[in-house]
């Protein structure tokens, strides 16, 4: 028998916290946790019941990051940092030079859920233009306050990643714990994915790159764009195989979910490999694990898996440690990669595989983010080691010209 942690008694008072606006115009909430414990707490987002995995970030900023990192899609997310909101939310509309978002890493928030101790209604910052509080309503996304998240976390780390329900004014109800979702049971990829191919153009391009859209974060678009590489993005499932020559690399990136799942993209890779033997394959996160899937290795799902701004990696062929942003709950079991692969990197924290490289081929992976926004910037050397394979594949094919593909007709954003 769990007991029940009550903490409608809010933490000290912090400035610009909650505790500056009385608790009497919040909603109560209630965060259950799946044959665990109950949280009482405040609403301050979406007046919306919601269920899904409860997973957390030690992570001290960059939460509108996170909430936007399609790599949450369908989690309820725990925020270890005690105050949150405090620099508000800026504009979801922005853009930079390349035409990507500015400030996030999708159109909207991917979570379904946040929970956080004590959050700040009242912001601060030159970018800002609404309030935590106000972006999750907006975005019907559910939130809690004045949660005991050590408490929580510490739950979390023992027991592991656990279904969670976030019920807003009503309390807990131990008859209803088979309503709760598990949203590793579906194909998440396919509902974070852009629903069409777009482009977009990098000046002075020196190269086009595929990028195989699984939840793609706009960093990493950005982070190949402003290296001089233009980009299609195509739908995760997409047949690259059958137009593979047409570029001088492939990308695949991060997403949500089980990557069993994605079993058309492992096929789809596992017959590039084949037909296209020098092709500059990059692939990060979830793209890590579908080109391991698809050379033969397989994957586990993480106890409560990797989700932090400052997860150090061995980098086991120059012998140096980088502190790395992560944000996964599957990981590649390094034993059974192929003879042809060897591990990259290895996590120092639970030792868990964090990247694969091969013998000979131009074909290489990361577990980890080297292209963290909101940093650590450490590993993106990893973009130019790519850019490097581009330029050597390159001086041997002669490719077509982004013209000759028809992608002036293409969007210039991601379909939703």
């Amino acid at each position: 028998m769990f007991r029940t942690f009550t903490k409608l008694a809010l933490p000290a008072i912090r400035w610009n916290s909650i505790r500056l606006s009385s608790t009497k115009s919040l909603d109560r909430a209630t965060l259950t946790i799946r044959d665990g414990p109950i949280f009482n707490g405040y609403s301050f987002g979406a007046d919306k019941n919601v269920s899904g995995e409860a997973v957390f970030t030690t992570s001290l900023v960059g939460y509108p990051e996170s909430m936007t990192d399609p790599s949450y899609r369908g989690q309820i997310l725990v925020f270890t940092q005690p105050l949150i909101g405090n620099y508000g939310v800026p504009s979801g509309t922005a853009r930079d030079e390349y035409n990507l978002l500015k400030y996030f890493e999708s159109p909207h928030i991917q979570c379904i859920g946040i929970v956080v101790s004590d959050v700040a209604l009242q912001y601060s910052h030159w970018t800002a233009v609404e309030s935590l509080s106000q972006w999750c309503k907006r975005e019907g996304v559910a939130a809690i306050t004045g949660v005991d998240t050590r408490e929580l976390v510490t739950y979390l780390r023992e027991q592991g990643s656990s279904l969670a329900k976030l019920s807003i004014g009503e309390t807990y109800d131990a008859d209803e714990d088979a309503a709760f979702d598990d949203p590793s049971s579906v194909n998440l990829v396919h509902k974070v994915t852009t629903k069409a191919p777009f482009h977009v153009p990098s000046p002075n391009a020196k190269y086009h790159v595929a990028v195989l859209d699984c939840g793609v974060k706009e960093n990493i678009l950005r982070s190949l764009v402003s290296r001089g590489a233009s980009i299609t993005v195509l739908p995760y499932n997409y047949p690259i195989q059958k137009s593979a020559d047409k570029f001088d690399g492939v990308f695949i990136s991060n997403g949500p979910g089980d990557p069993t799942h994605c079993s058309a993209t492992v096929e789809n890779l596992k017959e590039t490999m084949e037909k296209f033997p020098d092709l500059p394959i990059f692939g990060i996160c979830l793209g890590h694990q579908l080109l391991a899937l698809a050379s033969g290795a397989k994957t586990v799902k993480l106890k409560y898996g990797n989700r932090a701004h400052n997860i150090p990696a061995l980098d086991l062929l120059s012998g140096k440690c980088h502190i790395t942003s992560q944000n996964h709950g599957y990981a590649v079991d390094a034993k059974t990669l192929h003879p042809d692969f060897q591990e990259y990197f290895i996590n120092l924290n639970d030792l868990s595989n964090e990247g694969m490289i091969h013998k000979t081929r131009p074909i290489f992976s990361t577990q980890f983010h080297p292209e963290a926004k909101g940093g650590p910037l450490d590993s993106s050397y990893l973009f130019d080691k790519y850019f490097d394979l581009l330029k050597e594949y390159k001086k041997s094919h002669l490719k077509l010209s982004p013209d000759d593909l028809l992608i002036d007709i293409l969007p210039k954003e991601r379909v939703v």
